[in-house]
């Protein structure tokens, strides 16, 4: 037979509910049956694999330790065991009651939470009416601006088409023509008179190159140009 147990928040939690459920006097704690009804839950808990937090294990010591010095000749420090745990539990049942009224009285979604806004329909007939002196006129400038538009289009081509585009294969050559005969170029000089983005751009990547295939070589700080002499095979 299986059967589903309630989750606690805590042992006082528990304790209300047995109070409640087996109708016991909160100002006159049974311990016995208490005890009794609590120790019930804990094997159940067991048997149902449930993590029981130590303080479960420590009210359960709490409750074994009020009965057995209940059975003593003096039951004065029972009473006073008791009587703690009465106002412990009194004061969370106050608690959970405050928490339910607050709870109860919690509108923020009421008050901060605006409700969906009804947009107004959008009218997609176009209900204004012109004289078609004016009609006229419109279109006459839209086939203006159409013309404008092209003119510029067209001066933009051109531009671009006509714009040069240096290769990098070409500063190649013009360096090492430069370089031809051991002679020693300062890096400055390569770009005298180029004021083209592209050549410049284009005589950046041919010393990398160069460089980097070992055919040229720069002093320490990176201003003169060397051709590298060829090794013999």
């Amino acid at each position: 037979m299986q059967f589903k147990l309630d989750v606690f928040e805590g042992p006082l939690d528990l304790l209300l509910h047995l109070i409640s459920k087996h109708q016991l006097n909160i100002h006159d704690i049974e311990i016995t049956k208490l005890l009794e009804q609590y120790l019930l839950y804990m094997d159940a808990a067991r048997q149902q694999n449930l993590e029981l937090a130590g303080e479960f294990l420590e009210m359960a010591a709490r409750l074994v330790y009020i009965k057995a010095i209940s059975l003593l000749p003096k039951p004065e420090e029972a009473e006073k065991a008791k009587r703690e745990l009465q106002g412990s539990l009194m004061e969370y049942a106050l608690a959970q009651a405050a928490a339910k009224q607050l709870r109860e009285q919690f509108l923020a979604d009421d008050i901060f939470v605006r409700k969906p806004v009804k947009l107004p329909k959008v009218q997609q007939a176009y209900k204004l009416r012109h004289s078609p002196d004016r009609l006229a006129e419109i279109f006459a400038q839209i086939g203006k601006e159409r013309m404008k538009g092209k003119l510029l289009s067209d001066k933009i081509t051109n531009t671009v088409t006509q714009a040069k585009s240096v290769s990098v294969i070409s500063k190649v050559v013009s360096i090492l023509r430069r370089l031809y005969g051991g002679n020693t170029v300062t890096v400055d000089s390569l770009y005298d008179g180029v004021t083209d983005r592209s050549a410049r751009v284009a005589t950046f990547l041919a010393v990398l190159e160069l460089t980097r295939f070992g055919r040229i070589r720069l002093n320490e700080d990176n201003t003169l140009l060397t051709m590298c002499e060829k090794k013999g095979r």
